[in-house]
This record gives structure tokens, C-alpha cells and sequence, in this order.
């Protein structure tokens, strides 16, 4: 899984004027993830060994006798499962095969499928058209966005939501106190930063550094905890498969796409059973 050596975690605490243990305790916070990017996002340090893994929009391919799933949504995103780093993300995805996701990004879609086609049959990729009334043989047309290859870079995510440890709210707690005895004594503006903004700023600092570079605001993220705009999916038992923001789709749709599941149901391939969340 993705991690940063203790040392390097401990000197960049101590370059923010966080504590060790805060840090420490960050880390307890944070998931893997995999973010998925255009050749030119890729860290440069990983650049010339990079190997693509997904691309966006273009034709589904299918196996014969699997129909395109109903009703007809676009293609917005298509991983090859056995170009994914192993070992990196929490969550069980298919070893092989293809991961197919059909949706709609622009308007909250009718149906949101996942389809996973298994490595070994010959596929073929499908029309755009189709026909929508039998009785009449009306053709459709579906939405084919841009096809964009992408490729996986590991990184680290962090719990915004989630509790903070007790030494943590120490850190802050005193701060706060210390703020206050100054602020009596008639501190001066251009003070520095607090805890809060220390703290905001290392937990920054740490996500870029797993990234190996700033971390993309545009992207595909599988795994990890989500980045929604609203209220966040991943509660409870339900955990990030994909997220997608409309812009890395198309440069001009301007949305947030998660969908969730439980880890058994991700694990076995239940792919029916997770569910879906467009923000905007």
C-alpha cells in the first residue's frame, strides 16, 4: 500500500511545526487510492516508466452474446484491471479483465452500471447506434465522449471527516489557548500561523508528497476516501470504488461522480449493488 517513510513523515512534521504524535496520528487517517491521469500529470519521476491503465469514453468492447447494459448510458471510463499497481489500494479489484463503467455525467444519470469483462474472450467493440423501438426500428444514438489515455499513480487520501486523535486536539486545543492569553495581551497582526493552518498545510504537504508531486484537482480516483463536494458517500460500511469529476470526462461538464460500495460486495464482483452519486 502507499506510505511515507517515518523519517521523511517526522522531518516534514517538524518543517510545519506539527508535532511527531499529531503526525503519527495523522496517518491513521489517511487510505490508499490510485489516481488515474494524462501522461503529462504523471509525477516526472515516474513519467518514463509509466504504463497506461484506463482511458476515458471511446466504444465499449464486448464480449459475444453480453449485450450493452439498459438503458443506454455512455461510456465515460474503461480499466485494464492487469495494468493496475498491486498491492496499493484497501480495496479488492479484479486481478484481470476489464472494469466498463456506463453513466451519465452530465445530468443525474437513470442507471449507473459497472460491467467486468474477463481477460481471455475475444471482444468487439459496439456502434454508437442502436435501436430504440423495436415496432419502428427508431435508431439511437449515445453519447461518445473523447477517449483519453490514463494512468495510475499511487496516492494517499485523507479522512476530512473523521475524528481527530487526542493528541491532535491537543496540539490545536493549546494553540487556541495560547491565542487567546496573546490576544489579552494585545498581540500583533503578521503573527504566525496557528495550529489549524500548520496543521491544514502539513496534511497538504503529506498527500502531494505521496503523490511525488502536487496532486491533480481534476482526475479519476479509484479507492481511498472521497473528495465530494457535498456530503460524502463513503459512511459506514460503504467504501470508494471510483470517482470521477465530469472535467476529466469532458472539459466542459462540471460535476462530481462517486460510487460506493461495500468491500464484499467489490470483492465478489457485485457490482450491482453499489451505488451512485452525481454532485454539482
Amino acid at each position: 500500500m502507499t506510505s511515507i517513510d517515518e523519517s521523511l513523515l517526522l522531518k516534514t512534521a517538524a518543517e510545519y511545526g506539527v508535532p511527531g504524535p499529531v503526525a503519527r496520528e495523522l496517518m491513521a487517517r489517511t487510505r490508499p487510492c490510485l489516481y488515474l491521469v494524462p501522461h503529462e500529470q504523471v509525477p516526472a519521476a515516474l513519467r518514463e516508466d509509466a504504463r497506461p491503465a484506463a482511458r476515458t469514453g471511446g466504444l465499449p468492447a464486448l464480449p459475444d452474446g453480453v449485450d450493452l447494459p439498459e438503458p443506454r448510458e455512455p461510456l465515460v471510463l474503461s480499466v485494464d484491471c492487469a495494468a493496475l499497481p498491486h498491492d496499493v489500494l484497501d480495496i479488492e479489484l479484479p486481478a484481470d479483465g476489464h472494469l466498463l463503467l456506463f453513466t451519465e455525467i452530465e445530468y443525474p444519470p437513470e442507471s449507473s452500471v459497472v460491467l467486468h469483462v474477463p481477460a481471455g474472450p475475444a471482444t468487439t467493440e459496439r456502434s454508437a447506434t442502436y435501436d430504440s423501438n423495436e415496432s419502428n426500428r427508431e435508431a439511437g444514438q449515445v453519447r461518445v465522449y473523447e477517449s483519453r489515455t490514463l494512468y495510475p499513480v499511487p496516492g494517499l487520501t485523507l479522512d476530512g471527516d473523521g475524528e481527530a486523535g487526542p493528541r491532535t486536539r491537543a496540539f490545536l486545543d493549546e494553540d487556541g489557548a495560547d491565542e487567546g492569553a496573546n490576544d489579552g495581551a494585545g498581540a500583533e497582526d503578521g503573527a504566525e500561523d496557528g495550529a489549524e493552518d500548520a496543521l491544514d498545510s502539513f496534511e497538504e504537504a503529506v498527500l502531494d508528497m505521496a503523490f511525488g508531486g502536487q496532486r491533480p484537482g481534476v482526475c479519476v480516483q479509484l479507492g481511498g476516501f472521497s473528495d465530494s463536494w457535498d456530503m460524502a458517500p463513503d459512511v459506514g460500511e460503504l467504501v470508494l470504488f471510483v470517482q470521477l469529476a465530469g472535467q476529466a470526462i469532458d472539459y466542459n461538464v462540471f460535476t462530481m461522480n462517486l460510487i460506493v460500495g461495500t468491500r464484499e460486495d467489490i470483492a465478489a464482483r457485485r457490482f450491482a449493488g453499489l451505488q451512485y452519486d452525481q454532485q454539482c
